[in-house]
């Protein structure tokens, strides 16, 4: 079965749902999640805020020149100026749908974060940033008539008439297959945590979208940049959860610290930034701290009963394990979080290959560099997903497509046990050996072992798409041999051991 549209977006985060509000009802669009429209994905699940310069004494270029101090000057200079310059208008816009961010007095409230020098990181219920952001997108795009959702469906493969892309085949959930066609097509997918054995990242966040991409055709770049968060919620006795809950980098920036068992603030040897470092140095902390056989908590009791009012997730979370963040340490282990590598695009989001974009964390766009600066995701996502659904709306409805060069749907079959297997077997290479800290010996261990994976899976299996994703990230590791930002190689590094297990 074949379906006609003008452009097919794959994924309905804050990247997707931007693309397709941003083409302004030209254009007969489809949206293809893997669950529910908006919920599928990570931008219902952020906690830290958007980024904007738009508070006193601050402006668009230290906004960027923060960005690129915290990337390790990697990178693309004219994105991030274009992103930072970009900011408060992706403000104005949210405002319009109806987005209802944080106030003190009447003003818009502004935090500070990580590597920012000023204050401007805007919020929507203290912690619950995402969930707004996803409300007001969602009922948003279903007031729109030319927008179309395909819910619990898997976008399989990328359909291609010569190097031009004109579609792709998606699975839904009894298992059928339909070709949907379109001249133009948006990959929005997220990002690869749960490539990862602790991520903060939902279970669609898996890789597949760069998986799709480099199948097509085109070109992926700096895949050894994978940010960790430092602070997840540490799992407890039955730690096979596929995500973790995050403690918001924002309760560092209220005054909560990091401590060991012993009570030892050790941030405060590990940077002139204390708990403020770059996210990458944080990181690097505390799983020394814990390769040397010590716990971490963060200690938010000086933020006082403020804690429930400003980061009423931490408290539910908290609540679920019996704790206070009022009165009890709160454990945190570092969790894979963001990707910054991606397909690479250019300014306008465009691909190598004809007819493919990405946008949001499934793109390189050179924003972030070696190392996101704290909130600027969401914001990545909106503006250039805006931006790209402005351009794409201006080309109008497209002719029919009558012709694909693909053979579909002879190789593509359904998850198994094996499948599942092979995957955790995969979480535990990367998280063991392209993790946090990473040595020479580890990554070349991890390819092989991700190699003998492969062989060993049918043809067809989705597992493949995942171990793929995986073995690229390991290649790239191993093709830059210096530490850079949230890649970080070390001779002679302790590490989780085989099995996967963060020492605690």
């Amino acid at each position: 079965m074949s379906e006609q549209f003008d452009l097919i977006v794959v994924g309905s985060g804050a990247a997707g749902l931007s693309v397709a509000l941003g083409t302004g009802g030209s254009l007969r669009i489809a949206v293809v999640s893997r669950g529910v429209s908006g919920l599928d994905g990570s931008t219902c699940w952020a906690q830290g805020g958007l980024a904007a310069a738009i508070g006193p004494g601050d402006s668009p270029g230290q906004h960027a020149a923060d960005t690129i101090n915290a990337g390790s000057r990697l990178n693309n200079k004219s994105a991030v100026r274009w992103l930072a310059e970009s900011a408060p208008d992706i403000v104005r816009w949210l405002i319009s749908l109806g987005m209802q961010f944080d106030s003190i007095n009447g003003h818009l409230a502004l935090g500070r974060e990580a590597a920012h020098s000023f204050p401007r990181i805007l919020h929507a219920g203290g912690d619950a940033t995402g969930a707004e952001l996803v409300r007001v997108l969602r009922e948003t795009a279903a007031r729109q008539p030319w927008i179309e959702s395909y819910e619990f469906s898997d976008a399989c493969e990328i359909l291609k008439r010569g190097p031009q892309v004109v579609g792709v085949v998606v699975r839904n959930r009894r298992g059928e297959l339909t070709r949907l066609l379109a001249p133009n097509v948006v990959l929005a997918t997220g990002g690869i945590g749960q490539l990862y054995r602790y991520t903060s990242n939902p279970v669609e966040a898996d890789g597949s979208g760069l998986a799709l991409a480099h199948q097509a055709g085109a070109e992926l770049a700096e895949l050894e940049f994978v940010q960790f968060h430092p602070t997840a919620m540490a799992p407890t006795a039955d730690n096979a959860v596929p995500q973790l809950p995050l403690v918001t980098e924002a309760l560092r920036g209220a005054g909560a610290v990091l401590v060991n068992d012993l009570g030892v603030r050790f941030m405060l040897a590990a940077s002139p930034q204390a708990e403020l470092a770059p996210r990458d140095i944080v990181a690097r902390a505390v799983w020394e701290q814990m390769a040397n056989g010590r716990r971490v908590f963060l200690d938010t009791r000086s933020l006082a009963d403020s804690v429930r009012q400003r980061f009423p997730n931490l408290v539910e979370a908290c609540a679920q394990r019996g704790l206070d963040p009022r009165a009890h340490l709160v454990p945190v282990v570092p969790a894979a979080h963001y990707h910054m590598g991606g397909v690479k695009v250019d300014l306008h989001s465009m691909s190598r290959v004809p007819g493919l974009y990405a946008v949001g964390e499934v793109a390189c766009t050179g924003v972030h560099g070696a190392n996101r600066l704290a909130s600027n995701s969401l914001l990545e996502a909106l503006a250039f997903g805006k931006a790209l659904g402005e351009r794409l709306g201006k080309s109008g409805p497209a002719e029919p497509i009558s012709r694909v060069d693909n053979a579909v749907g002879h190789a593509i079959r359904s998850e198994s046990t094996n499948d599942q297997m092979v995957l955790g077997r995969l979480r535990q290479i990367m998280w063991s050996e392209v993790g946090i800290v990473r040595t020479p010996e580890g990554l070349q261990s991890a390819l092989h072992q991700i190699q003998v994976l492969e062989r060993r899976c049918l043809a067809g299996a989705p597992a493949l798409r995942q171990l793929l994703v995986g073995r690229l990230v390991v290649e790239a590791c191993l093709r830059r041999r210096e530490s850079l930002g949230a890649h970080h190689i070390d001779v002679v590094a302790p590490h989780y051991g085989r099995s996967g297990q963060a020492v605690a």
